[in-house]
């Protein structure tokens, strides 16, 4: 409707409606668009034509401090919009088209901070966390200026444009984005494990930008002429620059750079992480002047921000049985998770893994490359809801909307956390990232968070209820698929059930049915062992060790009942303990217990918030070591002094010249 339409209608109702329809119908363009994770720059800032109608109107449901909210959410987005608008940037208007119809209405923060530099020339070094565009951010302003050249591509001519990448799959998702966003650029992928043929049909056919997953395919390629090349892209910068890869990255790049000459190419350097070394490496690539774009600088989180960083203390021996509740629990049967493993062994056992009611593909090296494209196709579409993968899918795929990553053991880098943790939470999504340790790994968990900037909330498995929570949502999830017409044949079944039964009964029989959910195992929150039941006993004052708990429990329970307590651990600030107890000896602790006016037993419904074990101080049960112990728990005696610590119960005081305790049994139900 445009502006004249107002002057000509003049019933006032009617008017009204058609501008509440207007203003409908904005409102849902901008949900949608905010569900593709971005917004329409256009939609906020129109300016409708004045007239008397149209001026909002103050309604009993819409408050005056909700009407000022919404305002200022309206004013927060026009300003993200404004600095990101497609009308700052020298961008053809095909190229819009088509990035709109990726669902990219503006440009993000590190498109914006790159777009010039790439665009006039310059080389950049670019660092931004996961899921923030950095494809997006060489991509675009690389192929409007190849558009803008007016000499038609040739047969035979050398490529142009050079992109590196640590995998395959990266490579193939890089080379699909260019396309996206270009109209008559010759694009192909050089990659090992496929047919060379078609490749090179494409490059003797006319390159302007080639693709390579860089190992031996490119290198061992003689017949690639690489002299030509005006714009070199190093994707994930610091693993492709990583000690294995820089002999060969240098080989393939020999014949396009001559040391100190202004006609070597354009270098654009592109990672989520950046370790000094990577800057030292970079220099013989690059000119001094070059740009330097880091939107993480010093800021203390380097991992993305839309994700939520869990941890569960289990041991290895039970992660293949909790992994299924997991998944169940926070991604349900209708989300997507990535579950990451060291080894390929594990992916393919994990994958076909019968506690993950999910249907489930592993993705490793040892696939087939053909294979891999139509896995991750697949997990794209939403065929199968749960990959299991190395680290093959840690380094910049995008995959959309990943609810969970979940990463089996604590990374061997920060830089590996980062990148797997950063597969969810893309684009402005929230998602949720749990890695799995035990107890002895829980100094490599206080590394990332130092080193990463982020802390890990520790959480238990999830508990019997919580699972049966969330597969009842499923479970009415999957009733809503059912048509109308498969109904009509259950109906005299169901009567039946009902008359048998009760309405109440058979169907909540049903939903256990529906959602796998018919046996549950409760586990314990400290260790995820299954057949233990977590139990805390609160103290109303500060203990000082543990004996104060444990006297209490064989006074009230017996002497013999500390034999069925495991992993008893002091609760935050010492107020109290909480322990294992088996799962059948539950209800004889109830009976036998009384609380007092000190003293509060309950079973625990979460894992609460522990006391951190100073590990290399004296031992409390179970931790004996000397007093400044080294970082592998405090065993050794105390260094520069004639004794050590006093060692608490499973392990003696060290004695001097580093002469530590001795480790006893007991201490083994630390050891999870």
């Amino acid at each position: 409707m445009n502006g004249n339409s107002y002057d000509i209608e003049t019933p006032k109702q009617k008017t009204g409606g058609d501008a509440e329809k207007k203003k409908k119908k904005q409102k849902k363009s901008i949900t949608e668009a905010e569900i593709n994770g971005h917004s329409d720059p256009n939609t906020p800032v129109q300016t409708p034509v004045q007239t008397p109608i149209q001026t909002p109107i103050q309604t009993p449901l819409q408050s005056s401090e909700e009407s000022a909210s919404d305002s200022e959410k309206e004013t927060e987005e026009t300003l993200e919009q404004k600095e990101g608008a497609f009308s700052n940037f020298r961008i053809s208007d095909v190229t819009i088209g088509k990035l709109k119809a990726r669902g990219v209405s503006y440009l993000f923060d590190i498109q914006v901070k790159t777009f010039n530099p790439v665009f006039d020339g310059e080389d950049v070094i670019a660092q931004a966390r996961t899921g923030t565009g950095k494809t997006f951010s060489f991509a675009i302003p690389l192929v409007e200026k190849l558009q803008g050249d007016s000499v038609p591509p040739t047969r035979g001519r050398a490529p142009k444009v050079l992109v590196l990448t640590p995998t395959r799959e990266l490579a193939i998702q890089v080379a699909k984005d260019f396309k996206d966003v270009s109209k008559r650029l010759s694009i192909t992928c050089f990659y090992g494990g496929s047919s060379y043929n078609p490749q090179r049909k494409s490059y003797f056919s006319g390159l302007t930008i080639l693709y390579g997953f860089e190992r031996k395919h490119l290198k061992n390629n003689n017949k690639l002429d690489l002299s030509k090349l005006k714009h070199v892209v190093l994707d994930e910068v610091d693993q492709m620059l990583d000690m294995g890869f820089t002999e060969q990255v240098e080989e393939i790049l020999s014949t396009s750079y001559d040391k100190d000459s202004d006609s070597n190419p354009q270098t654009l350097l592109f990672s989520a992480t950046c370790p000094p070394w990577v800057y030292d490496v970079a220099k013989k690539y690059m000119r001094p002047e070059c740009k330097h774009v880091d939107l993480i600088g010093k800021k203390t989180s380097k991992a993305s921000t839309t994700v939520e960083h869990l941890a569960i203390a289990c041991h290895w021996s039970q992660r293949a049985a909790v992994l299924g509740d997991v998944i169940q629990v926070y991604s349900g049967s209708h989300g997507r998770t990535i579950v990451f493993c060291e080894t390929k062994k594990d992916a393919n056992e994990l994958s076909m893994n019968a506690s993950i009611k999910q249907s489930a593909q592993s993705l490793h090296g040892d696939i087939p490359q053909k294979q891999r494209e139509i896995t991750l196709k697949g997990f794209r579409n939403g065929t199968f809801e749960v990959l299991v993968a190395t680290n093959v899918a840690a380094r910049g795929l995008d995959i959309p909307e990943v609810d969970l990553v979940v990463q089996c053991s604590p990374p061997k880098d920060v830089e590996s956390y980062i990148h797997r943790s950063g597969r969810t939470g893309r684009a402005g999504r929230t998602g949720v990232c749990i890695c799995f340790y035990q107890r002895k790994e829980e100094d490599q968990l206080r590394y990332v968070e130092n080193k990463a900037g982020l802390t890990f909330r520790r959480v238990g498995v999830p508990t019997a209820n919580d699972i049966i929570k969330s597969s009842s949502k499923d479970a009415v999830r999957f009733l809503d698929s059912v048509p109308v017409t498969a109904v009509e044949y259950f109906r005299a079944s169901a009567e039946k059930l009902i008359e048998e039964r009760g309405a109440v009964d058979a169907l909540a029989a049903a939903l256990a049915h529906i959602s796998g959910a018919t046996s549950l195992e409760q586990r314990s929150l400290l260790n995820s062992d299954a057949g233990y039941t977590t139990m805390q006993l609160v103290c109303s004052q500060e203990m000082h060790n543990l004996g104060y708990a444990w006297r209490s429990i064989k006074e009230q329970l017996g002497e013999e009942f500390e034999n069925h307590i495991k992993g008893m651990t002091f609760l935050k600030g010492k107020m109290g303990v909480c322990f294992d107890v088996p799962s059948d000896k539950v209800k004889e602790v109830q009976d036998n217990w009384s609380d007092c006016r000190r003293w509060q037993l309950t079973v625990a419904t979460e894992l609460p918030v522990l006391e951190e074990k100073q590990f290399s101080n004296r031992g409390d049960r179970g931790f004996g070591g000397g007093n400044r112990g080294d970082r592998r728990g405090g065993f050794r005696g105390g260094r520069g002094r004639s004794f050590g610590g006093s060692g608490g119960r499973g392990g003696g005081g060290g004695y001097g010249n580093n002469r530590g305790g001795h480790k006893r049994n007991f201490s083994q139900a630390f050891d999870y």
